[in-house]
């Protein structure tokens, strides 16, 4: 016991991970825990459209800005110069740049939105969200270098603060307004909030406007071809609401966007973890280092694999009940649109801590030729799904995506000696057992959706 506890405080790779992934479950279970609280709040005060609306304006600014990523973040974590002045403070006036950049992008996509959609309220809601892409933009580097060394508590302490600062302005606004407006000027302050609270008291480089050539030609050499990966895991990640946007009504888009925020909670802390953690430690201790280095990935993939395939479960097989629950009878739909995004979501845990090996070893090319071939199977098949059997057909389509793709998951995990065939086989049976247990559990309330 003793022992266990020097390792889990000592400055070791290990301690460290394992110390960041306490902070990471603390931190986004705490952050769904605040939108959950303050999503059952809104759907009191507010209306199902309201949540369609936003649905739509998220994916809006959540293109722009992975649209226009060059891998700032990623960079810093990855790069061996990622703690030097210099390199820091070029990346951060990039990063400021950006922000300006896709402020305007957004207001001058602001009315062709609403225009597609025939919803006028768009431009308005759009103009106002923008701003915290502006904000944003000013976050500081301290950010990233907390995620190069494996030291997040402060930083996932002062990011709870202010999305709890964020979600109090934004149900007081709600109250008062009695409109979807209240919800994009809460994102503005919940991005002020941020802000704030990580320049002001995250230890590190304060930093400055600086543009040093040399630095700029590393984040732009690394950083291109994330450019490119990122549009493809913005159609990966949003497709779904993007074509449902078109064929569902926006109460229908709303009850589907809460059973997405629902379902998708497993993922987010996955994606969470494997991004933030997995890069520092694949690049300290590489699979093909040794045979011990191997073996440590080894046992943090089952454990990760583990972890997301019980979450995900449960959201299959509890995801009707849980709307039940916590929402009024307005929102019921919501309950089997749980399951089917959580099974179409199950079979993608089998390569989900493969690919971020190519990122650790500087290999950004050879991540985005995977996250397109990724992205290119996700669109086709849940275009053609939707058309054919609507919200069921979508479903069907994101996890037929994820098995068509796991060939090119195999490809770019052996290129960087990670990839685990008995994992594989363990856990995309696993999957199969329990997709199958949830549908015919709920197969009433599902096949209610055919209509939808």
């Amino acid at each position: 016991m003793i022992r266990s506890a020097a390792i889990f405080h000592s400055d070791a790779l290990m301690a460290r991970a394992l110390r960041s992934v306490f902070w990471l479950l603390c931190g986004q279970g705490g952050a769904q825990a605040l939108r959950l609280v303050s999503n059952l709040v809104l759907t009191k005060i507010l209306f199902p459209e309201a949540f369609g609306l936003m649905a739509l304006v998220s994916l809006v600014t959540g293109a722009l800005q992975l649209f226009s990523d060059v891998g700032i973040g990623l960079s810093i974590t990855q790069s061996d110069r990622g703690d030097e002045p210099d390199f820091l403070n070029t990346a951060w006036t990039l990063q400021v740049l950006r922000g300006f950049v896709l402020c305007g992008l957004a207001w001058a996509l602001a009315w062709p939105m609403a225009y597609f959609y025939e919803e006028a309220q768009l431009t308005a809601i759009i103009l106002v969200v923008s701003m915290a892409l502006v904000i944003d933009g000013f976050s500081p580097t301290r950010i990233f270098t907390a995620d190069r060394h494996l030291l997040m508590g402060r930083l996932i302490r002062l990011e709870l603060l202010g999305q709890l600062l964020g979600l109090i302005s934004m149900v007081i606004l709600a109250y008062l307004m009695k409109s979807v407006m209240a919800l994009a000027i809460g994102i503005v302050v919940h991005a002020s909030f941020r802000l704030v609270l990580t320049s002001a008291f995250l230890p590190g480089l304060r930093n400055r406007f600086c543009f040093d050539p040399q630095s700029a030609r590393v984040l732009i050499g690394f950083g291109k071809w994330i450019f490119m990966s990122t549009a493809c895991q913005f159609a990966i990640g949003n497709s779904d609401r993007l074509v449902l946007g078109k064929y569902l009504s926006m109460a229908s888009l709303g009850y589907y966007n809460i059973g997405f925020f629902l379902a998708s909670f497993p993922l987010m802390l996955g994606h969470s973890v494997i991004c933030k953690i997995l890069i520092p430690v694949y690049r300290e201790r590489p699979a093909s280092g040794s045979v011990e280095n191997s073996r440590m990935l080894r046992r943090m993939r089952y454990c990760i694999s583990a972890g997301l395939m019980t979450l995900l479960a449960a959201m299959a097989v509890c995801g009707p009940a849980l709307v039940d629950l916590l929402y009024d009878a307005r929102y019921v739909q919501s309950g089997p649109l749980v399951t089917l995004i959580a099974c179409a979501a199950l079979p993608s845990v089998v390569g989900l801590t493969y690919d971020r090996a190519a990122l650790a070893a500087g290999d950004s090319k050879n991540f985005f030729i995977l996250s397109i071939i990724r992205a290119v199977f996700q669109v086709v098949l849940l275009v053609i799904g939707t058309q054919a059997w609507g919200v069921l057909g979508a479903a069907i389509g994101m996890g037929m995506a994820t098995v068509c793709s796991y060939p090119a998951v195999v490809w770019l995990s052996r290129k960087h000696s990670v990839w685990d065939p008995i994992h594989d086989v363990v856990f995309g049976a696993l999957s199969c057992v329990v997709i199958a247990a949830a549908l015919i559990l709920h197969m009433s309330k599902i096949t209610g959706l055919t209509g939808f």
